[in-house]
């Protein structure tokens, strides 16, 4: 392919016209770069207000909800950048700062992906993200350093982290070729824990780059307690499980999630009377193991 900008930056729009509207508002358009905006079979109309209003945004629809990885490997495809950045249309800057996840990136050639530092957009604008500690090896957890404390300066250090974070991260073209598109098994929640692994097992490293910043309004799209994400997030750990992790692991990790939390899931949403959430917590089990054991 011949590259024709510098950088493509890439966000999924899905019943979200005026989130995508915010974060394309903050973007100082260059022609070194080009933004791209995918549709992921929004119900309504939104493509022509976007193109009505920015020009030069390249939209892409979909005819079909391709979902998270999908919607962005679609913009992959069509981008012409030496730097992909895949971001969060719920998401803004208040400083673009993106040169500063380039000269990360450039840094080493070891490095295939960089992440901002992520920050809420309410309140006093407290840290989501300053980088992953490693998932356990059983229950599949892990934690987002620096998660809910107010930001003093306390992660203004670059360093290698295990995950890149969904909302914001840029990467080296070059090491799509290597590394590949993002898995679309998932539709939803964990495709850039797996991309991310994915990364690793390649010799690519992961850095977090707190010189940028993003603001992230989080799940405006989804709910933090809907049937939807509880679905997906039920059935994706497990499927994260069956495709990274090996002998006893994986089959101890399948008994803590399906054995403990899944039932204390069902019994928790069942005493609160809860039917939409404990539906879609057994409905994540049967559909994982009857897509992936039958």
């Amino acid at each position: 392919m011949h590259l024709e900008c510098e950088l493509s930056i890439i966000t999924i729009n899905y019943n979200g016209l005026k989130d995508t509207c915010a974060l394309i508002e903050t973007i100082p358009f260059n022609d070194k770069m080009e933004v791209i905006v995918v549709d992921n079979a929004s119900t309504k109309d939104e493509i022509s207000a976007i193109q009505k209003k920015f020009s030069y945004v390249n939209v892409i629809r979909s005819d079909k909800n391709l979902g998270f990885a999908g919607g962005n490997n679609l913009g992959i495809k069509a981008a012409k950048g030496k730097y992909i950045f895949l971001v969060n249309n719920d998401t803004i800057f208040k400083e673009f700062k993106i040169q500063a996840l380039i000269n990360r990136l450039e840094s080493s050639d070891d490095i295939g992906i960089v992440c901002p530092k992520i920050r809420f957009t309410w309140g006093s604008n407290q840290i989501q993200y300053a980088g992953y500690t490693p998932l356990s090896k059983i229950t599949v957890r892990n934690q987002a350093i620096g998660f809910g404390e107010e930001d003093k300066g306390q992660y203004e250090t670059a360093h290698p982290t295990p995950y890149a974070h969904g909302a914001a991260m840029l990467i080296k073209r070059e090491a799509l070729g290597k590394v590949g598109l993002m898995p679309e098994c998932y539709f939803l929640y964990y495709e850039e824990l797996d991309w991310s692994m994915m990364f690793t097992r390649a010799g690519y490293q992961i850095w977090y780059e707190p010189a940028c910043t993003i603001y992230h309004k989080e799940s405006q799209t989804t709910g933090q307690n809907s049937p939807l994400r509880t679905y997906y997030i039920t059935r994706n750990r497990l499927l994260l499980v069956k495709r990274n992790y090996k002998g006893l692991n994986k089959y101890l990790a399948y008994g803590y999630l399906i054995g403990l939390v899944a039932l204390k899931d069902i019994f928790r949403f069942g005493i609160k009377c809860q039917w939409g959430l404990l539906k879609a917590t057994i409905k994540g089990i049967h559909n994982f193991i009857n897509t992936h054991f039958s």
